[in-house]
């Protein structure tokens, strides 16, 4: 029995084999006219070697039809799908590889295809409205991807937004690729992936930007970027310019005794303005304004100071953090 539990390599005879259905069949398969992709079914010894997909395997319940077409990965990985579902995913006919309408032979045609099995996987699972998360593709064959799936036709916009599984499955790389994700979302104008990839951005040090990679982020969303970071660092610095308001006057405290609180805050703000970047967290505006208190008598001077504290991290808490 043929096992599915991984894409590792299995062995079966040729008897059992030809039990699965004549899933190749003894004569050349036929593909579109004249097509260069056509191959010849593989010879099968008693311990032949072949790899099928865990997921697009013959009889898996991926469409409500029989599949009618198998693509073969660069690495020699079976994949049964079915011809009308690439075809009405694809604006260009898989790339040429497949013919107008849909196969409508007995046997499967085998078409050979240039992407390794990680790749082609998540290109078909994307096709099929399916989640590859259980694969853990890794950034890099999810950049493949994106190519081979503009290579092929197919709509990214449309495949690739909020809910839909590629979509979620690359900002899953977005906390540890942060820039690799934007980077790849501009390339695409991916703009939701852009979008959500980008508060992850916020501590990453821009003058280290490559030229390759500012490159494939263009500058439409190299400005973004940029605009983020340096809006939110001023945003930060307006926010720190107002004093903690005073209280009246009172015998033990009047203006000329709040002046020094308004002198502390101004020096702790500058310090923090000077140093003010865009992904500085509350708890570090809290750790430094706090211990001005800490030489107040006034008890009304120490609430206004907890209370301007308040309001800032409340303010800076609700600055836009995404592009």
């Amino acid at each position: 029995m043929l096992t599915t539990m991984s894409d590792s390599p299995v062995a079966i005879s040729e008897k059992k084999w030809k039990e699965l259905g004549d899933i190749i069949p003894p004569s050349p398969l036929i593909t579109p006219p004249d097509s260069p992709s056509s191959i010849s079914p593989p010879q099968l010894s008693e311990n032949t070697l072949i790899s099928i997909s865990t997921t697009f395997f013959p009889g898996a319940q991926n469409n409500s039809s029989p599949s009618d077409l198998v693509l073969l990965s660069a690495d020699s990985v079976f994949f049964y799908v079915h011809s009308h579902v690439l075809l009405s995913a694809s604006q260009n006919s898989f790339n040429h590889l497949l013919p107008a309408e849909s196969m409508t032979h007995d046997a499967e045609a085998i078409v050979p295809v240039p992407e390794s099995s990680q790749v082609l996987n998540v290109v078909l699972h994307t096709i099929y409205n399916l989640s590859c998360s259980h694969y853990s593709p890794s950034i890099a064959n999810l950049s493949a991807s994106l190519l081979s799936l503009k290579r092929y036709g197919i709509c990214l916009s449309s495949y690739i937004s909020p809910s839909t599984p590629l979509f979620n499955l690359l900002l899953s790389h977005a906390p540890a690729s942060p820039l690799e994700v934007y980077a790849l979302a501009a390339e695409y104008d991916l703009h939701q992936v852009a979008v959500s990839a980008s508060p992850h951005l916020l501590s990453f040090s821009l003058p280290t930007l490559t030229d390759d990679v500012v490159q494939q982020i263009g500058p439409v969303y190299l400005k973004r970027l940029f605009f983020l970071h340096l809006g939110r660092s001023d945003a930060l610095k307006r926010l720190l310019l107002p004093p903690p308001h005073p209280h009246p006057p009172t015998p033990d405290c009047d203006f000329v005794e709040q002046k020094k609180l308004t002198r502390a805050w101004a020096l702790a703000s500058a310090y923090l303005a000077w140093d003010a970047r865009p992904d500085m967290p509350g708890s570090t505006l809290e750790s430094a304004l706090s211990p001005l208190g800490e030489r107040l008598w006034c008890e009304q001077c120490r609430g206004a100071l907890q209370e301007r504290i308040r309001t800032l991290i409340v303010q800076w808490s609700v600055v836009k953090r995404t592009i």
